[in-house]
């Protein structure tokens, strides 16, 4: 299709394309029929969620499988529900999930998808802003567990992952700007895989770029994390960016917050802890708050948030292999920073 933007995630033999541009889910088919992945499927299992309102044709029989909105759908209880759906369609290891929808969708169906059958190809078709330069892109699936976010999952790539910018234009400003959130976390990760867009912005700004080249740009930042470091063990850490108080947010549950409006405030937050322990300047931090306040991103904690309870939830997240740890900007850029002080972090929640 004309105008469309192809974003090469390299994994060798399971390398994939990302595609971006208005209309790029009309590629569906096409992309079925060429992935060697997916060639040879006779019946594509669609998983999406209410109110999306995105069709897509496989060209292969297919049947639709809706889960809960929200986070609410992010539990193991989804993901046994459309493995039996699975069975009921007739699924086999050689057809194909195809998730249409935000991260959520991506999450769940990807997840579902890791562990039906030992593993069924996938394709995302990403409706949201947050899925598109995010979730989507990157293998990373799961649900959430009471105890904290996305602690049960797996690392499966999907074997295409279709932007369809068309559909960010009827997305509520509340959904676009929980899109933003994680977008201006690119902004502070940075990558040479970017310059080719960035380099025809005057300030080498992502906010400059027209809508489908801010996302190509973003896909090929994670892309190249992603190839360097596929499962988490170093690198790839740095994408979650803003993501510790975030998660804590979240999972604490009393706020109504999107997942890309915590990111916001964790990106903040990530940058006052960096300057009580001298690692970044007054300066670095007003450039926290200047990309956010150009998203028109409201970071302010929220009102009523239990500091201790907070803490807690921190030293559950994922990264907490050695005390509890911090994606932290420094003089080197972005780095993971294990056994911050719980003294410094309830300074910076005074701060905030």
């Amino acid at each position: 299709m004309a105008g469309t933007i192809r974003v090469d995630v390299p994994l060798g033999d399971r390398s994939y394309p990302v595609l971006v541009g208005a209309g790029a889910r009309h590629q569906l088919a096409s992309v079925l029929r060429e992935s060697k992945l997916t060639a040879a499927a006779q019946r594509a299992a669609v998983v999406t969620q209410p109110g999306i309102g995105v069709d897509v044709d496989p060209g292969i029989p297919s049947e639709t499988f809706e889960i809960p909105d929200g986070e609410q759908a992010k539990e193991l209880a989804t993901i046994g529900e459309l493995c039996s759906g699975f069975t009921g369609f007739g699924l086999t290891r050689r057809d194909v999930v195809v998730a249409v929808g935000g991260g959520v969708v991506t999450d769940v169906a990807g997840f579902a998808a890791a562990v039906y059958h030992r593993g069924v190809a996938v394709v995302h078709v990403a409706t949201t802003l947050l899925g598109q330069i995010d979730a989507a892109v990157g293998g990373k699936t799961g649900v959430n567990l009471a105890e904290g976010k996305n602690l049960v999952g797996a690392f499966w790539q999907p074997a295409a992952v279709l932007c369809d910018t068309e559909a960010l234009e009827s997305l509520p400003a509340r959904e676009l700007r929980a899109g933003y959130g994680e977008l201006a976390k690119y902004h502070f990760i940075g990558s040479p895989a970017a310059e080719p867009w960035l380099a025809k912005t005057a300030s080498g700004d992502l906010g400059e770029l027209p809508i489908d080249e801010r996302v190509a740009a973003c896909v090929a930042i994670k892309a190249e994390v992603v190839a360097s470091d596929e499962t988490e063990s170093g690198r790839r850490a740095l994408l979650n960016y803003g993501h510790t108080l975030a998660h804590a947010l979240e999972i604490e549950g009393r706020f109504d917050i999107r997942h890309g409006e915590a990111v916001a405030v964790g990106l903040r937050y990530a940058a006052l802890v960096a300057r009580l322990l001298g690692r970044i300047d007054d300066a670095r931090v007003a450039e926290h708050e200047r990309v956010l306040a150009a998203y028109r991103l409201d970071a302010k904690l929220p009102a009523g948030v239990d500091a201790d309870e907070i803490i807690e939830l921190f030293g559950r997240d994922k990264k907490a292999t050695d005390g509890i740890t911090f994606v932290l900007d420094g003089p080197s850029g972005l780095e993971v920073v294990p056994g911050v002080e719980t003294g410094v972090l309830r300074s910076a929640l005074d701060q905030m």
